[in-house]
């Protein structure tokens, strides 16, 4: 079977037939989770060795520390992760002893979760980390680009668009 040619001139920038070679690089959801990965891994460079802490367990700790009370399963909701990534974190972090695991109001069927103080130290010196990276990411940006860049995001998440 012969490869598939493309031709620029043949086919126009914005009428790509379905069957053409995917262009990675300009892959508007490749370039999203390049940029993600790149960020992502950035900011866990600082703290992953010196805290024993994987992206997936700061995430699940972040998120802890904004909404106190939740599931596993409502912690994989807002974080968008898988279901047992989030499982296996929460195990982790509950045996290191920066989680605790209750009931809701004595149900034993629902457990909610919530950072122990040792949980709550570790977010105090990671989440300004966290914070510094961002500002760095974001001074590249001049104020509107910013802006805008607030309003796209906004516009293109499952949870915040519309």
């Amino acid at each position: 079977m012969k490869p598939f040619a493309r031709s620029d001139a043949a086919v126009p920038a914005d009428h790509t037939p379905d069957h053409a070679p995917l262009e990675l690089e300009h892959f508007l959801p490749y370039r999203l989770s390049i940029l993600s990965n790149t960020v992502s891994q950035s900011i866990a460079d600082d703290y992953q060795k010196r805290y024993d802490l994987s992206m997936t367990e700061w995430r699940v700790m972040a998120v802890l520390a904004r909404f106190e009370g939740l599931s596993a399963r409502e912690v994989a909701e807002r974080t968008a992760m898988d279901k047992v990534a989030v499982s296996r974190a929460l195990a982790r972090l509950v045996e290191a002893g920066r989680v605790h695991r209750g009931t809701h109001d004595g149900d034993k069927r629902r457990s909610v979760l919530a950072l122990s103080d040792v949980g709550w130290e570790v977010h105090d010196v990671v989440a300004p980390m966290a914070r510094a990276h961002e500002r760095e990411l974001l001074e590249k940006l001049d104020e509107q680009e910013r802006e805008w860049l607030n309003r796209i995001l906004d516009k293109l998440s499952p949870v915040g668009g519309s």
